[in-house]
């Protein structure tokens, strides 16, 4: 049986988006003061609703998912993924192939537990989202972060990552649409990644939460669909695109070639069946859902909510002395980089206190993503547009006095 050693493993999971500027955040509020989140990738506080067709779906459904469902989800939910999947064209995915979850985060901690020993690495971008940091190092393995390159639209830096793969190296984690940046990957590396996996035996998993949330009539490509060859565990679910993230739906697909992952499989059944199962009201909507496009489109073409806040943000960082930003693709988040010479900056947790505490509006500071240098923050743009004006104009302002000391 594994045991954790108090200095070396729970000393070592950082999950810093939560951490001290969240609490000050809260202190704050309990005083009674009113703070601008632009921290949160929560839909529903800024006004966006769910279709309403979901919701009387799910309405309807209610007396008949009283009960819990088989560990891996429902049938009809399960059915409909697996149709989503091969028409994103990713082979080999069955119904048993797939796992609902309570949201992808439970199903990214599951995926590792069922994969690590104490020493196994897994490569994870960085900039991160910092739950896989996290899951990795909880379940005894090492996350070891590869470099995302700001000056090539954010993509993963390939030789980076190749030089940072040893034999205890077990898979890569590949944010696609990327939080934090918003990056869009392109077929070019997605197919670069997938050689890397495929010359040293590596697991993928492939976050792709985001992908019916690109902008600019771009498509989203998954990478299963590029490496039938290989295992990639791909995770999706309807927190983001059908603005419910409290109804806690994810789901988790094994696809592609699962012949050598025997074990690791039967790991997943056994920590799955040990839940019992998935919120079973919300697995009851995912066959609908999955049929529902035109609402979610229409948010993201010009006139919508989130392709106007984009358009705007992006416009408005930049013209900020010291700010500069790449414009995002996909999903409702942006990276600023902020010229830390200028502002005589050595703490980017430090800088978005201040700023907090000025003008009492939360941001997300990039160390919280695994960056390592002081260099940034995370802005997300759900709320209205009224909202971002005052947000930048409060910004700029700041940012037009402010020196660290």
């Amino acid at each position: 049986m594994r045991s954790f050693e108090k200095s070396s493993k729970l000393d070592n999971v950082c999950y810093d988006i939560r951490g001290p500027v969240m609490d000050e955040a809260n202190k704050m509020i309990g005083q009674g003061m009113n703070i601008l989140k632009l921290n949160i990738g929560n839909p529903a506080p800024f006004g966006f609703r769910a279709p309403k067709a979901l919701l009387a779906r799910l309405n309807d459904n209610l007396t008949e998912t009283e009960g819990y469902s088989d560990s891996k989800g429902l049938l009809s939910a399960r059915k409909a993924i697996v149709k989503y999947c091969n028409k994103k064209g990713i082979e080999n995915v069955t119904i048993e192939d797939v796992y609902t979850g309570n949201g992808v985060s439970e199903l990214i901690t599951l995926s590792m537990q069922g994969l690590l020993n104490y020493g196994d690495e897994i490569l994870v971008p960085s900039p991160d989202y910092p739950l896989w940091t996290a899951s990795v190092t909880l379940a005894g393995g090492k996350a070891v972060h590869y470099v995302c390159d700001e000056s090539s639209e954010w993509f993963p830096d390939i030789k980076d990552i190749k030089s940072k793969i040893t034999d205890r190296t077990k898979g890569i984690v590949v944010i696609n649409p990327n939080n934090p940046t918003g990056t869009l990957y392109p077929k070019a590396i997605l197919n670069e990644i997938a050689e890397l996996a495929r010359q040293s035996g590596l697991i993928i998993f492939a976050d792709e939460i985001y992908d019916r949330l690109v902008l600019d009539e771009l498509e989203h490509i998954s990478i299963a669909s590029l490496a039938p060859d290989l295992l990639t565990v791909t995770f999706n679910g309807l927190s983001k695109s059908h603005l419910i993230a409290g109804y806690r739906c994810g789901w988790m697909s094994l696809c592609g070639n699962k012949s050598f992952a025997k074990g690791y499989v039967e790991g997943i059944n056994l920590l799955s069946s040990m839940r019992l199962c998935s919120n079973v009201p919300a697995q009851s909507v995912i066959e609908i859902a999955l049929e529902m496009e035109e609402e979610t489109k229409s948010l993201l073409l010009p006139g919508g909510r989130i392709y106007d806040q984009r358009e705007y943000i992006y416009k408005a960082l930049n013209e900020i002395p010291g700010i500069s930003v790449v414009k995002p693709k996909a999903a409702f988040y942006m990276f600023p980089k902020i010229d830390v010479e200028k502002f005589n900056i050595s703490s980017d947790e430090q800088f978005v206190l201040d700023f907090l505490k000025d003008k009492k509006i939360l941001l997300t500071h990039g160390g919280g993503f695994h960056w390592g240098k002081p260099d940034h923050f995370r802005v997300v743009f759900l709320p209205e547009l009224v909202e971002l004006k005052k947000a930048c104009t409060a910004l700029a302002d700041f940012m037009s006095y402010y020196r660290q000391k």
